[in-house]
């Protein structure tokens, strides 16, 4: 049932299936069902994102590494402060941050397994019933 939205500017399709496939792995090693968990790259039109009131183009970009991000991480109730700590480092790593990141914000929305459903089989069933 996890699901990541990144928002960040324009990001390669290799990159991304990179990102996506890291972040899949990670939780999969603790305990998701790969194919339940969801990443989802939405591109961050220019002039859209502001930090203190100015746009967060105009802050310092190396040009080598992730300028800028916003994670959205819709992750069941259950999971404690410590995995959430360990997948927004995940995160970060898997996203390129350096210390010239200008901005990189990761929210966990905890969502109950009873509010998703997921299609199997061509039926629907609740993440409370497959256990994701």
């Amino acid at each position: 049932m996890p699901t990541i939205v990144i928002n960040t500017p324009a990001m390669s399709a290799p990159r991304r299936r990179e990102v996506s496939v890291r972040l899949t792995r990670w939780l999969y090693r603790r305990g998701s069902d790969r194919r339940h968990v969801v990443v989802r790259f939405e591109e961050t039109d220019e002039g859209s994102v502001f930090v203190g009131g100015m746009p967060v183009e105009a802050l310092p970009d190396s040009g080598e590494a992730l300028h800028y991000a916003s994670v959205l991480c819709c992750i069941a109730e259950g999971w404690d402060e410590q995995f959430r700590d360990e997948l927004a480092r995940e995160i970060a790593q898997a996203l390129g941050m350096t210390e010239s990141t200008a901005l990189l914000y990761i929210e966990f929305r905890p969502t109950s397994r009873g509010d998703v459903r997921f299609g199997v089989a061509g039926q629907l069933r609740s993440a409370a019933e497959t256990g994701d």
